[in-house]
C-alpha cells in the first residue's frame, strides 16, 4: 500500500473533515434536546458554535486548558445572536478539579461532551480517572457523557495484521523487531515504541492524514480501562459504536447534514464509499450515563471484576463492543443509539460476552 501522497490532499483531507464533523454534528442531534444545559470539555476544537445554536440548548459551558481555545470559542459564540447563556472555563479538565467553579448543583449539566481529546488523557490512569470524576460532577443525575475518539480497537486490528504480514514475508528477521506504522492512500499511522504488546495506557503514535504537514499525537484508548474507571467515578456504560455502524444506524441524519455533498462520500445506495469508510472507520462514539436514584431501577451495566482478575482475564485481542449495549430508558427528546439489550436473559449474554473472542486487538500487559 502506498503512504498519503500530494496528488490525494484535497479530497481526502475533505472527506476527513467533512465526515467527522458529520459525525459529530450526528451525535449532538440525537443527544441534545432543547433548552438542554450542555458542558463541552476541550472546546477550543470541538463543535462549531452553530451546531449548538441549532441544537436550541439553554446554556452553554466551555472549559478548555488553553486561554487560546477559550478565547477563540467565546469569540465564536459572541458572533452569534444566542437567546441562552454561556460560561468559559480556563481548566485541564484531566489534571485539575472542576468542582471548585461550580458553585451549586444547578450549573450542573444534562450534557458533558467530549468531542477530540479523550485519548490524549491516556497518557495514564491518573489523567483518565481524573477526566471522569471531572465529568460525573459537571453532569446532572440522568446526564449523558459522550464523544468521539479514534477507535484503538480497529487502530490496533490494523497494526496487527501489517505485523503478521511483515512476520510471513520476512522469515528471516531479526527476533523482536517489527514495523512501527500502517500506511494507506489517505493517511498514515506511526507507533513511537516498536512492541506487538497493548499497554493499558501511554501507547502512543502519531496520526497524519494526506496532505496535512503535521500529524495529530495521540494514545490509545483501551476501552476496558475506559469502563472500569467511568465506574469507579460513577458514570453507567451505555455504548461504543465504531463511526461506520454509526453512519449505518442514522443514515437519514448524516444526509441532513452533509446535505448536497453527500454523493461525495456515499454510493447511490446510501453505502459508504471505500474511502469514506475506511476514514470514518478510525473513530468510534462513547456514550457513558450518570444514573438517577430518582428516575426507577439503575442502569444495568456487566459486573466487572476486580481489578487483577480483569487484567488477566480479558484480553484486549478479544474484546468488541458489537454487542456490548446496555440497556436504558431513553430521556425525553433523545434518539436510540444503536440497539438496547433488554431482559435478564440478554444480560447474560452480556456477561458471557466479556469472555467470548470476537475480534483481535491487542494484549494486556
Amino acid at each position: 500500500m502506498s503512504g498519503p501522497t500530494a496528488t490525494s490532499t484535497p479530497r481526502t483531507e475533505l472527506t476527513h473533515r467533512r465526515l467527522y464533523d458529520a459525525a459529530k454534528a450526528a451525535l449532538l442531534k440525537i443527544f441534545v434536546h432543547p433548552y438542554a444545559s450542555a458542558c463541552e470539555l476541550y472546546c477550543g476544537t470541538g463543535l462549531e458554535a452553530e451546531r449548538w445554536e441549532e441544537a436550541h440548548i439553554g446554556h452553554y459551558t466551555g472549559i478548555d486548558a488553553a486561554d487560546s481555545g477559550i478565547a477563540d470559542r467565546r469569540e465564536a459564540w459572541e458572533s452569534l445572536r444566542k437567546c441562552y447563556t454561556t460560561d468559559f472555563f480556563q481548566i485541564d479538565p484531566c489534571t485539575e478539579e472542576v468542582g471548585s467553579h461550580f458553585v451549586d448543583n444547578d450549573n450542573q449539566a444534562d450534557l458533558v461532551c467530549c468531542l477530540q481529546h479523550l485519548q490524549l488523557c491516556f497518557e495514564s490512569e491518573d489523567k483518565v480517572r481524573k477526566l471522569l470524576h471531572n465529568v460525573a460532577s459537571l453532569l446532572k443525575p440522568g446526564g449523558y457523557f459522550l464523544g468521539i475518539t479514534p477507535d484503538s480497537s480497529t487502530i490496533w486490528a490494523k497494526y496487527q495484521k501489517n505485523v503478521e504480514a511483515y512476520h510471513n514475508r520476512i522469515a528471516s528477521m531479526k527476533p523482536g523487531i517489527v514495523p512501527n506504522c500502517i500506511r494507506s492512500e489517505s493517511y498514515m499511522i506511526t507507533f513511537e515504541v516498536e512492541e506487538e504488546k497493548f499497554p493499558s495506557f501511554g501507547k502512543k503514535y502519531q496520526l497524519m492524514f494526506a496532505g496535512e504537514i503535521s500529524g495529530e499525537n495521540h494514545c490509545l484508548v483501551h476501552f476496558p480501562s475506559l469502563i472500569r474507571l467511568a465506574r469507579e467515578a460513577g458514570l453507567e456504560y451505555i455504548e461504543i459504536q465504531n463511526l461506520t455502524e454509526f453512519y449505518d444506524d442514522n443514515r437519514s441524519i448524516f444526509s441532513g447534514i452533509l446535505a448536497g455533498s453527500i454523493s461525495n462520500f456515499v454510493d447511490p445506495r446510501g453505502r459508504l464509499l471505500p474511502r469514506s469508510y475506511d476514514l470514518l472507520g478510525l473513530y468510534t462514539t462513547f456514550i457513558f450515563q450518570k444514573p438517577d436514584p430518582d428516575a426507577g431501577p439503575p442502569l444495568s451495566t456487566p459486573l466487572l471484576m476486580n481489578r487483577n482478575q480483569f487484567e488477566e482475564e480479558i484480553d484486549m485481542n478479544e474484546w468488541r463492543d458489537e454487542d456490548l449495549v446496555i440497556p436504558v430508558e431513553p430521556a425525553p427528546g433523545l434518539g436510540s443509539v444503536g440497539e438496547m439489550l433488554t431482559g435478564t436473559e440478554q444480560m447474560w449474554e452480556t456477561l458471557q460476552y466479556l469472555h467470548k473472542p470476537t475480534c483481535m486487538l491487542a494484549e494486556l500487559v
